[in-house]
Parts: C-alpha cells; structure tokens; sequence
C-alpha cells in the first residue's frame, strides 16, 4: 500500500513518508510514533459525566470569561433565568462551588479554575471539529477522500484532477493508493468518498459504475524467445514463470482467470505489489507478466498483445450505497462518470 499526503491543493496519505507538502518535505503533524496519539472517546452513557454535564459546559464557560450572570446572559443570548439555573444545577451535579457569588458579580473558586482549563479546551476542540466539517463539505472548497490503484497514480488521476479543478479551482483531495480489496475495506470504514478500482465490484452495500477498460498485454523480456513477435496466445506462456501481483490485487485475479481460461495454472515465480516493480522483474528476465501499458514505456521489455481472447481489465467507480454526498464529492462523482469510455489516456 502506497500513501502519500500532499497538504493543498492535494491531500494524500503516506504510512512510509509521513505527509509531505507539495515540495516534498516532510511536515510535523503532531502524531507520536507515526500514529495520531488516541484520545479515549467521551462515554455518552445515561448519567456519564459527558452527557450529564456537556449541554451547561458553554454556559459556564461565559460566565466565567465576564464574572457576570447579567452581562454573560446578554452576550449568549439566553434568559438570566435559563443561564443561573444551568450553573446551579452544574454544580449540584459536580458537588463543587465554581464560583462565589458576590452581588451580581462572581468570581471562579479554585476548582471553578481548574475546572474552566479543561472545559476551554473540550469547547476549542468542538468549534475546531465543527470548523472542520463544515469546510470539508464547502462546496468551492471542500475535500473529497478519493483512492484509486497504484496503476492509475502516475497518469490517469493526476490527469483527471487536473481537469476537474479547471471548474473547481479550490476543491481538495485526500487521496490514498491501494489495491482494491483494501480500498473497499475503507470505502466501507468511511475513510473513502469515492474509489477507483478494477474489477468493478458488485456488492450489495455498494454502488460501482463501469467507466473504462484497459487491455492488458503479455509483456516478456526484450530477448525472450516470443519478443520477436506483436500478438501472442497466452496458452503459449503456459511454460513461463510468471512475475504478478500479490493476492488480493484486482490484477492478480484477473491474470489467474485469464490463465485458466486459456487452459493452464500460472507458475508464479514472483509477487509484487507494484506493476512497475513486475516490468523490473521481467527486464531482468525473471519472467513474464500479464499488465496494463505503461506510463512511460520501459527499456528492456517487449509487450505483446494477447490474442484470441479478452484480455482487459475494467476500472469502475465505487461509493458506499447511502451514503450522502457533501457537494465537493458529488461534483467530481458526476464528473467522473462523465468520463465513461474515455477515462485513460490515450
């Protein structure tokens, strides 16, 4: 799995890199250890302090801040009443005074300070999530979490993006490569919006679209004994040693059903997780591999077309059924499918 993070205008994940900016250095993002340091979720049990105390937690923080009842109910826009109730009744919960009272003015007791330090930071942590949210799902400058196959990073996506932000200039993007198993793993964590992934799923909890399909070509050493030719059967690779993609790779299962189809079990020499790492392996004459073209064509290969049956693969678009869409993701969604059939470059 390949992650990287790109802060703005692209985001993009990295377990090995850590986040990178768009310069390439890396960026502190407070985690500890290479993870996010985990904050223990707030039990919201009936009678937990959580719920029993949050919807007074803002009240106190005003009344604290002004050491006024009068000034902090005008401030909040709440009833003097609702407000001094509120405090009461926060500090009959607690069993603590917060505050002595001295007329209309009072003043934070010691653990009344004590208490309004962590309270500040529960409510700064609740405007920055809210924050958060909200500008993730602006529609001009939103975020949409996308993933697609490692095969689709150095072209197809990069391409695709850039024709999308023509209309949406300022939309962001969390995007994370991965073979498809994994990536469906995190389309159904929520972790994805929206992915591309071959082959197409067909789950009931999800929704996928066919957009493209690539033809996947037998591709051998430059002085292999078939390099001499361009259309090849692939029963006549039934001897070879194979160089693939590791299981659970879309591609993986691909090439095991095409080589069955054409009558044989592929004799893997080789697993791998990158299609340009298998072209490596094959210009070093370790075998043969079945995969989509490159980028960039490669010194010390020869691609043949594969004849004789369907050798593609096809690339969809998956979402979780249900699952709303803020406007950013439903923007590039449509946009995607408007690219069916000529989603690759040519």
């Amino acid at each position: 799995m390949h992650e990287l993070a790109i802060i703005d205008p692209m985001v993009h994940e990295s377990s090995s890199a850590g986040r990178l900016s768009q310069s390439g250095y890396a960026k502190d993002t407070g985690k500890t250890g290479g993870r996010e340091a985990a904050v223990p979720p707030a039990e919201l049990t009936p009678g937990s302090w959580s719920a029993l105390l949050s919807p007074r937690l803002a009240y106190f923080a005003g009344v604290a801040r002004t050491e006024h009842v009068t000034r902090a109910a005008q401030e909040m826009q709440v009833p003097q009443s609702t407000l001094s109730r509120a405090l009461v009744r926060l500090e009959q919960d607690l069993g603590v005074d917060l505050f002595a009272r001295h007329g209309r003015t009072v003043s934070l007791t010691p653990a009344g300070r004590t208490f309004l330090a962590s309270v500040e930071r529960a409510l700064g942590e609740v405007e920055r999530a809210a924050e958060s949210v909200r500008a993730d799902a602006d529609p001009a400058s939103g975020k949409v979490a996308f993933g697609f196959l490692h095969t689709m990073g150095s072209e197809t996506v990069p391409g695709l993006i850039r024709a999308f932000r023509a209309d949406h200039p300022r939309v962001r993007f969390s995007l994370v490569q991965n073979y498809g198993e994994a990536m469906i793993e995190r389309l159904r964590a929520g972790d994805l919006d929206l992915c591309l992934t071959s082959p197409v799923p067909d789950a009931p909890d999800l929704v996928a679209r066919r957009l493209d399909e690539q033809r996947l070509r037998l591709v051998v050493p430059d002085d292999h004994r078939l390099a001499a030719r361009k259309r090849v059967r692939l029963s006549e690779a039934a001897d070879e040693s194979f160089v693939t993609l590791e299981p659970g790779y879309g591609l993986r299962r691909i090439t095991d059903d095409l080589c069955q189809e054409a009558g044989f079990k592929p004799r893997v020499a080789f697993e791998g997780e990158e299609a340009e790492t298998l072209r490596g392996l094959v210009a070093a004459g370790l075998g043969v591999a079945l995969l989509p073209p490159p980028a960039v064509a490669r010194p010390g290969v020869v691609e043949l077309t594969v004849t004789g049956q369907r050798a593609v693969r096809e690339i969809g678009v998956a979402w979780l059924d249900g699952h709303p869409d803020t406007p950013p993701v439903a923007a590039f969604k449509k946009f995607l499918l408007s690219r069916r059939g000529k989603l690759l470059p040519e």
